[in-house]
């Protein structure tokens, strides 16, 4: 029997792919598309990173579903110096191939099915609507505690957001976890753009953890932070993930992947340890991405945009207050393609989502095209 799946959202954006590749400027040297659709990081692996890799080659033996004790041990600590979330365990912390398979296939592992509800947020990544799907349970858009329902099992909180930026604040967060325990539902925050804050309260501290005391109290029950080193490491194509926090949870997604085999390979757990133990690098990738940010939204401001949230990660969530697919055709004409609000759900009608994850010639590009447009 064939899963009623969504279809693929960036499958329609091969019309506005070919606009943007068959723009002409006879000014602009470099030319070309201006692909600002999809947030996959372009800058190197930090060679320290590498290097591990490269040390833990002779891996002969199968890796350890829970992880090395040396990558637990990473895991621990990291929350510990960069989110303020002391007094975890090993039985609290679980690697991941990367975070898109934990979220796709949570429900599934947490044993939701048909009947129950999992809620995410109304401008959201798909993939917890899909890991909704892949289980038969009704999927809730919500931003509002009040609004969940007696039949909700799990909660995604994404913060900072894909697609919007937005960061909830750790009251939001609290009253969040409350409802969820409240209805007995797992909560789960996404939080894999934490170190990427702009906003002054965010330039060397991270972004509010869903594990903070202040929010949780002193019970870690049925709450879970989600984390990818994707992109505040350039791992990618690493997929180097984890999550961690309350012992039942993580002990039942451990027992279901020990027998899926599901396990980060052995080199990539030991790059996960070095990567997770130098602040260094997190800092430098921040400072590129915030020169081409700073490059990025003023350009766009002066061309008429308005950017409405955008507090932390790698997108700008734009506007020109007209339906998302005008902007998106208006831009690639100019050779620059973005991503339609849209694909992230019916509130992002009238935004289209700019990644930042581009070169800085690509960055510059989209800003010469950007200020050109003014004199048209």
């Amino acid at each position: 029997m064939a899963l009623d799946l969504p279809d693929f959202p960036w499958d329609s954006l091969v019309p506005a792919t070919e606009l943007a590749r068959s723009a002409v400027f006879p000014d602009d040297m470099a030319g070309g598309i201006v692909d600002l659709s999809v947030g996959s990081p372009v800058d190197p692996t930090p060679e320290i990173i590498r290097e591990s890799l490269r040390e833990a080659t002779d891996a002969h033996s199968y890796p350890q579903v829970a992880g090395t004790p040396a990558l637990r041990a990473a895991i621990i600590d990291w929350y510990a110096r960069r989110r303020g979330v002391t007094g975890l365990g090993d039985r609290n912390v679980l690697p991941t191939i990367g975070s898109k398979e934990l979220i796709a296939g949570m429900a599934l592992w947490l044993g939701i099915g048909p009947g129950d509800t999992v809620v995410y947020p109304r401008n959201a990544y798909p993939t917890y609507a899909l890991g909704a799907a892949l289980v038969g349970a009704d999927a809730l858009a919500s931003d509002d505690p009040d609004e969940w329902p007696e039949t909700t099992r799990l909660v995604w909180l994404n913060s900072p957001g894909n697609p919007d930026g937005g960061v909830l604040s750790t009251q939001a967060l609290r009253r969040a976890v409350e409802r969820g325990r409240e209805l007995g539902a797992v909560i789960a925050g996404d939080e894999c753009y934490a170190e990427l804050g702009w906003t002054p309260e965010y330039d060397t501290d991270a972004t509010p953890c869903i594990l903070s005391p202040e929010v949780i109290g002193d019970s870690r029950h049925n709450v879970v932070s989600v984390y990818s080193l994707s992109k505040q490491s350039n791992l990618a194509g690493y997929r180097a993930g984890f999550v961690a926090g309350c012992a039942d949870v993580i002990q039942q997604l451990l027992a279901v992947r020990k027998h899926a085999g599901l396990m980060p390979p052995a080199p990539v757990q030991r790059a996960m340890v070095t990567a997770l133990g130098d602040d260094a690098h997190v800092r430098a990738q921040k400072e590129l991405y915030r020169g081409r940010r700073d490059r990025l939204s003023a350009a766009l401001v002066d061309a008429g945009f308005r950017i409405d949230r955008s507090e932390a990660g790698l997108y700008l969530w734009a506007t020109r207050d007209e339906d998302a697919w005008v902007t998106l055709e208006w831009l690639a004409r100019l050779g620059i393609l973005v991503a339609p609000g849209t694909f992230y759900g019916d509130a992002g009608a009238r935004h289209v989502r700019i990644a930042l994850t581009s070169t800085d010639e690509r960055i510059d590009a989209a800003v010469h095209r950007l200020r050109a447009s003014l004199d048209d």
